[in-house]
């Protein structure tokens, strides 16, 4: 890289794929590494657990004999440590009386499909074979059952086997969520068990109401007041009045290091107040650089997997500067549909045709192309060098061959972050 500094660099390495590349910069240039602060458990992740539910215990003690209980928990792509916690979870309900064949685990898949018998294995751990299992499936209409409609017009209808129940127990992770602010929580409900009419509207209310007039501001990570999309969902999970929450914090190595257990708002407040205050990263000021790596495989796996980190990169980026994204992409974009939508080269007519056929994959879509235009993005990719150029980004085959790009594109005094791990820490701009 011609960095056209005159001090020693620093150099580490940043994961892509199965491998590294190193970073090198001037460390007159650098300035700051963004690592989230994971705080230490102080306990074990059964521990965790058991102090989590002994917090509810009151809650649990209202839970009858004989009623029908039904678990709502997340399907095999996101990591909750189900497996940990659904057999304490189960140990509790059979201690006040009820009985195995009265629980059911439905796996909230919203428009994902359904799950392998392996995948049950590993969600349910030592469960398996002992409690019922049923994937929810958002296109089945005798499946489903009509609540109301939320404020802004959204049709709630959500699985039966959940609607029915006596009670009602969500369970999932706390993390941050690129439109609806945060993960877990609510969205067990919608779109976790919702019918796909209603997720495909919850997720439109990303957009604001007025043709044209592009994203809601507070649709955004790491925002709950205001976002049109958590309150779409916090208005349909009311509908339903789950009885408990259950959710875990999780670490990037996935172990558990936080629970919250309860009412399902106060429970799901709490969880995201705590995640904020570990998984943010605060920000005096912006760069003119940002390096940022997913993590490397399996966080880099494909594009729509690695927007995350592009999302949380550009939050420590100057408007106009330039945003160097470590995604290799082995398995390309992650849906069929995604590049197509990039046809649309304008961020209006790309608006315009997302309102009238609107896909989840077309959201992000649209969401990279807007950050492709704010900002100058290079991409270290795998994917074919015309596509990453047609979805408004320059590709660059290495790390290297990347920085040497943006030194022609930075002032000369430049300053820059890197970001080893960029889909776990947020970086949060503090306005002084």
């Amino acid at each position: 890289m011609n960095d056209r500094g005159h001090g020693p660099a620093t150099t580490m390495e940043l994961n892509y794929g199965d491998r590294t590349f190193p970073c090198r910069l001037p460390a007159e240039r650098l300035r700051e590494v963004i690592r989230c602060r994971v705080p230490e458990p102080g306990q074990e992740p059964v521990a965790i657990i058991r102090s989590a539910l002994d917090g509810c215990a009151d809650r649990l003690a209202a839970f009858r004999p004989g009623e029908k209980v039904v678990i709502v928990t997340s399907d095999i792509t996101r990591a909750t440590g189900s497996e940990v916690f659904l057999p304490l979870l189960v140990e509790r309900l059979l201690a006040i009386g009820l009985r195995e064949r009265d629980l059911q685990i439905i796996i909230a898949l919203g428009i994902h499909r359904k799950q392998t018998e392996h995948e049950h294995r590993r969600i349910l751990g030592p469960l398996f074979g002992r409690v019922a299992v049923h994937d929810h499936d958002c296109d089945d209409p005798g499946g489903l059952v009509y609540l109301g409609r939320t404020g802004n017009g959204i049709p709630v209808e959500i699985n039966r086997r959940v609607a029915e129940a006596d009670r009602v127990i969500l369970t999932g992770t706390v993390g941050f969520h690129y439109f609806a602010g945060f993960g877990g929580g609510r969205k067990s409900v919608l779109p976790g068990v919702a019918s796909r009419a209603a997720c495909m509207a919850s997720h439109f209310a990303v957009l604001n109401p007025e043709p044209g007039s592009g994203r809601n501001p507070r649709a955004t990570t790491g925002v709950l007041e205001g976002n049109p999309v958590h309150g779409a969902m916090v208005e349909a999970c009311a509908l339903l009045e789950p009885d408990l929450l259950l959710n875990t914090v999780l670490a990037p190595d996935k172990r558990i290091i936080a629970a919250f257990a309860g009412d399902w708002r106060e429970a799901h407040e709490a969880g995201c107040r705590f995640y904020a205050e570990h998984f943010s990263y605060p920000l005096s000021k912006r760069a003119d650089l940002v390096v940022v790596s997913c993590g490397g495989f399996p966080k880099d796996i494909n594009f729509i997997q690695a927007h995350k980190s592009m999302e949380y990169g550009c939050q420590a980026l100057a408007d106009g500067g330039v945003l160097v994204l470590l995604a290799q992409c082995r398995d390309g974009y992650g849906h069929p549909t995604f590049f197509s939508w990039f046809r649309h080269r304008d961020l209006a007519e790309f608006e315009t045709a997302l309102r009238s056929r609107y896909e989840i994959n077309g959201q992000t879509a649209y969401a990279t192309l807007q950050k492709a235009r704010r900002f100058r993005v290079i991409l270290v990719s795998d994917l074919p060098p015309e596509e990453v150029r047609t979805m408004g980004m320059t590709p660059a085959h290495d790390l290297d061959e990347a920085l040497g790009l943006a030194a022609t594109l930075l002032p000369t005094n430049y300053k820059a972050y890197v970001i080893p791990e960029g889909g776990t820490g947020l970086p949060v701009y503090q306005n002084p």
